[in-house]
C-alpha cells in the first residue's frame, strides 16, 4: 500500500493542532504578512506557521514592494495619461463614423459616401 501524498501537516501548538500548508496561498500569506506588520514578533509568527523567519522576511519584502509599485501605476505622467486619453477618444470617433456610415448606407447613400471617401484618400 503506497502512502498517501501529504497536502498539510500538522503541527502541535498551544490550543490544539494546527494544520501547516505544504503549499501556501497569496491569501494566506497576506495573512501572516499582516500580522507581522503589525508588530508580531518573527520568530513566534515563524513557529507557528513553521516557515523560516527569512522566508517571511521575503514574504514582507515582496509585499511591500509590490504595495509600492500599486502605488506608482496610480501616479501615472502627465505624457502618458494624455496618450490614454487620446486612444480612448480616437476609439469614440472611429466608432461614431462606422455607426454614421451604415446610417448613410441605410438611408441609400452609400454610393454618394464611397465617393466622397474616394476623393478624400486622394
Amino acid at each position: 500500500m503506497s502512502p498517501k501524498p501529504r497536502e498539510s501537516r500538522a503541527t502541535e501548538g498551544r490550543e490544539g493542532t494546527v494544520d501547516v500548508p505544504e503549499r501556501w496561498s497569496a491569501g494566506r500569506k497576506e495573512e501572516v504578512v499582516l500580522r507581522l506588520l503589525r508588530g508580531e514578533d518573527l520568530g513566534e509568527v515563524s513557529r507557528e506557521v513553521q516557515v523560516s523567519p527569512p522566508e517571511l522576511e521575503e514574504w514582507r519584502r515582496v509585499f511591500l514592494e509590490a504595495g509600492r509599485q500599486g502605488l506608482k501605476s496610480r501616479s501615472r505622467d502627465p505624457a502618458e495619461r494624455e496618450l490614454i486619453r487620446t486612444r480612448a477618444k480616437l476609439g469614440e470617433v472611429t466608432m461614431r463614423m462606422e455607426l454614421a456610415s451604415e446610417l448613410l448606407e441605410k438611408r441609400g447613400y452609400g454610393d454618394d459616401l464611397r465617393k466622397l471617401l474616394k476623393r478624400g484618400s486622394e
